[in-house]
């Protein structure tokens, strides 16, 4: 996915993490629709600046690839802990933190915050390239 196709489906409503996941559907054999519902509260750090919804969108992707389900299967927990450990290393290689307030500089959940960040153009600009290194990351542990 390119970084204008992520403006786009931002400028379209689509959140950070809802991109992130919808982007996996063929992938992970499942409905683009219904991974983006799931995914929806995730946007702008959980609505509330904590985790990157990126970050989020990319967690729940490996869960549904590499998760674990039935009692007991310690042996798929460690693969998918794994995967998730091998995520983080690799974002934390580009970006210094995974808090969406700390990444942008500015606290979304907060209106004049927000209104910073729109007035920067950060929405636009930066958190697409987050989505991007995102997609990219996924890419090479899945």
């Amino acid at each position: 996915m390119t970084f204008e196709e992520i403006q786009e489906l931002f400028l379209q409503g689509i959140d950070c993490s809802q991109v992130v996941a919808g982007a996996f559907a063929d992938e992970l054999e499942a409905d683009k629709k219904l991974l983006r519902k799931v995914s929806a509260s995730f946007g702008g750090g959980m609505q509330c600046g904590e985790t990157c919804g990126a970050v989020t969108g990319a967690l729940m992707v490996l869960g549904m690839k590499y998760g674990h389900s039935e009692e007991g299967d310690t042996g798929q927990k460690q693969i998918m802990m794994q995967k998730t450990g091998e995520f983080k290393r690799l974002f934390g290689e580009r970006y210094p933190s995974c808090i969406c307030r700390e990444l942008l500089g500015h606290d979304i959940s907060k209106k004049e915050e927000l209104a910073k960040v729109m007035e920067q153009g950060l929405l636009l600009q930066f958190c697409p390239k987050v989505v991007e290194d995102t997609l990219e990351i996924l890419g090479k542990i899945i």
